[in-house]
């Protein structure tokens, strides 16, 4: 953490957008892993980063947690982790094939979209998902019936796409600006006039909240940070957002150390769903504003995603062969409620 000799000066007020920082499906994932690293010796594989967010993945790293972007590159025999983003049915397939022990950590926001491509895909539709080139999301969701699907994300994309005989459902990337996605889900339903779409929306609900508590506070500010990884697209979302909304500063960062030291005025603050708490922490030391830190909230979050089955019963299973160990009473194990328990908090008990 920054010495306050080391602080931005000038900085009158923080206004600290509220929900920020981890999502449910991020909470879920990093301790998934982090189980999976307390369980198993050295090294765990994991497919992709397990979340998109440096200060994260180099904690993992440390731990010796290796992180591989092809699973046949995973020795035969070494547990494996599979990312929040999804994984291709056949990515699935080939680490059940490879690893001793598998974890799925894919959020069940993206699981539902995969389910949704299956059936319509099933029932001869088209799908027109709406998603950015390359993300391990996009890609993960378009494996899942890949000559079903179509991918835009611009309106020149839906513009480009032809007449199709079958009828045509239209499907998101969870993690997508709001703001992205409406003009282009428009422009498809004026396009495709008897298009089904989800009676649910697609879109995080995270992502949605951590963009409207940003749109409560950006068009005060002087300045707005941004906490988060630049491969995370919610993050460059909230980024976009704030430049959207007339806010002519806008630093996003991966560490306090990336800031200007002329901060001034009133600066807002927020985080992208894969940043951690403890980020956060550091930036408003470094801010140290003379007239304090006002969180600003706009709803409360009590989505609660458990780790994957399977690791639960991994750590129940271990917890009571090491009390017939010590022959110490099976009724003696302790049920832990990792609810009450934040990602950000496992995060720092790993270090």
């Amino acid at each position: 953490m920054q010495n306050l000799a080391e602080s931005a000066h000038g900085v009158e007020r923080v206004l600290l957008a509220a929900p920020r920082g981890f999502c449910a499906g991020v909470e879920m994932a990093i301790k998934a892993l982090a189980w999976m690293v307390r369980t198993f010796p050295a090294p765990v594989y994991c497919y992709h980063e397990i979340v998109h967010n440096r200060a994260v993945v180099d904690r993992f790293l440390k731990l010796g947690v290796i992180f591989v972007d092809d699973v046949s590159e995973v020795p035969i025999g070494m547990p494996i982790m599979l990312s929040a983003h999804g994984s291709a049915p056949e990515v699935v397939e080939l680490a059940r094939q490879r690893g001793s022990y598998v974890v799925d950590s894919v959020c069940p926001l993206v699981t539902k979209v995969h389910h949704e491509v299956r059936v319509r895909a099933g029932k001869g539709f088209r799908i027109v998902y709406v998603g950015h080139e390359g993300h391990e999301e996009a890609v993960g969701t378009m494996a899942v019936a890949p000559d079903s699907i179509s991918r835009v994300e611009s309106m020149e994309e839906v513009e480009a796409l032809p007449t199709f005989s079958e009828p045509v459902a239209l499907l998101a990337q969870t993690t997508l600006s709001h703001r992205d996605w409406a003009g282009i889900a428009e422009a498809v339903k004026v396009k495709y006039p008897s298009v089904w779409s989800p009676g649910k929306s697609d879109l995080c609900f995270a992502t949605t909240n951590r963009q409207s508590a940003l749109l409560q506070i950006a068009a005060q500010c002087d300045s707005v940070i941004v906490i988060g990884s630049a491969n995370s697209s919610n993050t460059r979302a909230l980024e976009k957002l704030a430049h959207d909304e007339g806010c002519k500063n806008v630093y996003r960062i991966n560490s306090v150390d990336e800031l200007p030291r002329d901060l001034h005025g009133v600066v807002g603050v927020t985080a992208g769903a894969s940043a951690p708490e403890d980020l956060v922490n550091e930036v408003l030391a470094f801010l140290n504003p003379t007239h304090g830190v006002e969180e600003v909230r706009i709803t409360r979050e009590e989505e609660y995603f458990p780790p994957p089955r399977n690791i639960r019963q991994l750590q129940s299973g271990i917890e009571t062969a090491a009390l017939a160990m010590i022959g110490a009473p099976v009724s003696a194990a302790t049920s832990v409620d990792d609810r009450l328990v934040s990602a950000s908090d496992v995060l720092s008990s790993l270090d």
